[in-house]
């Protein structure tokens, strides 16, 4: 086919393309804003290494010290999502709810070669969210500390309210959904017009025979008798 072609079959059928692609961004604008619901995310960074608190000291930590706490960070990366820490958690808040599932909203990664570490919660409610956060830091430095015999865990920047849902994004959900449902319906009118083996015109009998077309008998219908 040529581009001329092309165009032609689709200016035949836009109407498809158009009532397609439509469909598919108007039905992605309503499961987003009223069927999924909003996904809030808090997080917390806690720095891995031990606090000074001598007055006298004014040399800062030598290399080995630093490369030993990024080296702990992936450590404490995988306490903090431990079974002890979720139950110590949950136990401190007085909350009803399962371990697992706790464990199934907490995301730790740590800050590339860095000492610091974030404790990331995903709720359906962003009070809920941002305690469960504060008290994963506070519960990671208690365990930390009883299981090492050892404070490596000090809390730098607490969890704050998320004031706006992680997800979903309806904007960039309807965008999407408009890009596949165009997509899908130029597929869907070049499918059927491919299954489409009648003859519509001459062109398409010198295609079939293989044979140039010598007349045409006009179709004259009674109106115009």
């Amino acid at each position: 086919m040529e581009l001329q072609e092309y165009l032609s079959i689709l200016k035949k059928r836009w109407s498809l393309i158009v009532i397609v692609t439509l469909a598919a961004t108007l039905v992605s604008g309503i499961v987003s804003y009223f069927v999924i619901q909003p996904t809030y995310k808090s997080d917390i960074s806690v720095i891995i290494g031990k606090q000074d608190n001598t007055a006298s000291q004014t040399t800062s930590m030598s290399y080995n010290d630093v490369m030993m706490y990024q080296k702990l960070v992936k450590t404490y990366s995988e306490l903090a999502k431990s079974r002890t820490v979720a139950e110590h958690t949950i136990n401190a808040l007085g909350i009803d709810m399962k371990v697992s599932t706790l464990q199934g909203m907490i995301s730790v990664a740590p800050k590339g070669d860095t000492e610091f570490l974030t404790i990331t919660v995903k709720s359906k409610d962003a009070k809920q969210a941002m305690d469960l956060a504060n008290q994963l830091a506070k519960s990671l430095k208690a365990v930390s500390s009883d299981v090492k015999k050892v404070d490596n865990v000090q809390i730098l920047d607490p969890a704050q309210l998320p004031l706006n849902p992680d997800s979903p994004k309806p904007l960039l959900n309807m965008a999407i959904a408009f890009f596949l449902g165009l997509m899908v319906s130029v597929g869907v009118v070049f499918l059927l017009e491919y299954l489409d083996n009648t003859v519509k015109n001459p062109d398409d009998i010198e295609k079939l025979l293989d044979i140039p077309v010598i007349g045409t008998i006009p179709f004259i219908t009674d109106a115009n008798k």
